[in-house]
């Protein structure tokens, strides 16, 4: 791993330290991670002061009424926690359905918000400071106003035009905190949210029991029923985050992790495997026989996940037997030298991703309302906006995803996490939709196949595919790749629009020195000491 081999044009170097290191895709944010390790906490305190201030900090991707799964290793073992909800209790299939399609936006697509109860879960077993003061990077943001980063405001900007228009009781509130004014806030205006400061000072003072037993729960709950929601009081009060046994792959040299089902972060350990019986080595890392292999195995995969994954109780394929090296060497071989077609279709989300380390623990966080800003709801009084996960599921006939009350769905959003010889290496994550899987294959290879270091993996062109034989491809990809892949069938488009690629971190510790990134596609910041 060269550190001073930059092959691609971020103009961004590897950041280095000795004790720890922090990373996300917004400035502030990473700050108030490095305030945390600064007063004396670990690598969990300043995760959480991370996730916590970005639910005011990146409200375009996530917030308070998210879901969060985070992958901690220990120096021993690696530990899953899965903080996402339920669809409603007293949600019928036929109202859920009855537009004929998944809603995506209002009370329907609205599931039990996860992230509060992961915080508590996360604090509880590796958190050194008091959970109060996790909280006050937020709260001051929240209180104080900050200006607006140039990436997130282009993101609240695309807002305007889908809630904008909207005229319904539950999108009222929302227009009031987020669109003041009838617009979107520009980059380096000040955005504020004193009720956002008063709902995460109760969740601090509370260890986050108002927002599933007490008074924020009876908000929401109260709320929902004068605006046609369906969330109760015991929608919230049965919600309960779970530690969970992360599922893995060897690739090569490396073992890759990720949290089980239902997310889809079985895709990326598939597609990883189908490669590995590959010599893709041989092909340079720009050039158009490695994007052909890469995509069609990301395809298979899919195809794969799109059939079988949902809330695991529900699944009737175990992901033993989809990681399986025997069908795995199956689907292999249906890798030809032409670009082909399955036919299932990406839909795309907003997340947050972030990672910390230290010299005992390892963090890799990731936390999202998906579509942007989520359902459209804010809570009256409270600066909560709520997710729409729910638009996440199916109404076939059949399939493990289909809509029902009291379920988990599908679940986009991946955290990762590396080991060399099961000794940590370090966490890594892709943002956005279901480009999070096919990130997290890119930057695996290119760390362990073609030898880039953190910060180059990230940079490095990307393509995404998205239904059928349409691929996309970022305008810095390579004439010749293009030609070629259009030669193989695939059909390509040059996608100008950089956030439909996703946006990464990575801190890794390979040696005696914490290695940390972020790319050029956020706002990013990596900070070690």
């Amino acid at each position: 791993m060269n550190l001073n081999h930059y092959p691609y044009s971020s103009r961004r170097n590897v950041v280095t330290g000795k004790r720890g290191a922090v990373a996300t895709g917004q400035p502030q944010a990473a700050l108030a991670g490095m305030e945390m390790m600064l007063a004396g906490g670990n690598a969990v305190d300043a995760a959480l002061a991370t996730a916590i201030a970005l639910t005011v900090l990146e409200p375009t991707s996530n917030g308070i009424g998210s879901d969060t799964f985070v992958l901690v290793h220990d120096g021993q073992k690696l530990h899953g926690l899965n903080a996402h909800g339920d669809s409603p209790i007293g949600l019928d299939y036929a109202t859920f359905a009855a537009g004929g399609k998944v809603p995506t936006r209002g009370w329907l697509p609205v599931t039990v918000p996860g992230a509060p109860s992961g915080w508590r879960a996360l604090h509880d077993k590796f958190g050194k400071l008091p959970f109060e003061k996790l909280f006050e990077p937020a709260i001051r943001y929240a209180e104080e106003g900050f200006a607006l980063t140039p990436e997130t405001a282009r993101g609240w900007g695309r807002t305007e035009a889908v809630y904008g228009p909207v005229q319904e009781a539950w999108n009222a509130q929302f227009k009031r905190v987020f669109l003041p004014g009838a617009k979107a806030p520009r980059a380096g205006e000040i955005w504020r949210s004193p009720h956002h400061a008063e709902t995460l000072r109760e969740i601090a003072a509370t260890g986050s029991e108002s927002f599933y037993t007490g008074k924020l729960a009876a908000q929401m709950a109260d709320f929902a029923a004068a605006t046609g929601g369906f969330l109760t009081r015991a929608d919230f009060a049965a919600h309960q985050a779970e530690w969970v046994e992360p599922i893995s792959v060897k690739y090569r040299g490396l073992e890759v992790h990720e949290i089980p089902p239902s997310t889809q972060g079985i895709a990326a350990l598939m597609a990883l495997k189908i490669l590995e019986g590959l010599d893709i080595a041989q092909h340079p890392r720009d050039s158009a026989e490695s994007f052909h292999l890469q995509i069609e195995a990301i395809k298979l995969a899919f195809a794969d996940v799109h059939k079988h994954v949902a809330d695991p109780r529900h699944m009737k394929v175990s992901p033993e037997n989809l990681l399986h090296d025997l069908y795995l060497a199956e689907r292999r071989r249906l890798i030809e030298d032409t670009a082909s077609s399955v036919q299932t279709r990406i839909p795309r989300g907003g997340t947050v991703y972030l990672c910390a380390a230290d010299g005992e623990l390892e963090v890799s966080l990731i936390q999202s309302n998906y579509m942007g800003f989520g359902s459209g709801i804010v809570v009256d009084g409270t600066g909560i906006s709520l997710q729409n996960r729910g638009a996440c599921f199916v109404l076939e006939e059949g399939h493990p995803n289909r809509y029902a009350p009291s379920k988990k769905p599908f679940h986009t959003i991946i955290p990762g996490f590396l080991t060399r010889n099961g000794k940590p290496l370090g966490p890594f994550g892709v943002m956005g939709g279901h480009m999070q899987p096919q990130g997290h294959l890119q930057v695996v290879m290119g760390l362990e196949d073609y030898g880039l270091n953190p910060q180059a993996a990230l940079d490095m062109p990307r393509w995404q595919w998205l239904e059928g034989k349409r691929v996309e491809v970022e305008t810095s990809v390579p004439p010749h790749i293009i030609q070629g892949l259009r030669e193989r069938g695939h059909e390509v488009v040059v996608q100008p629009e950089w956030a439909s690629f996703g946006r990464g971190e990575i801190i890794l510790k390979p040696g005696e020195s914490f290695l940390a990134a972020t790319e050029p596609r956020t706002d990013g910041m990596a900070l070690a000491w």
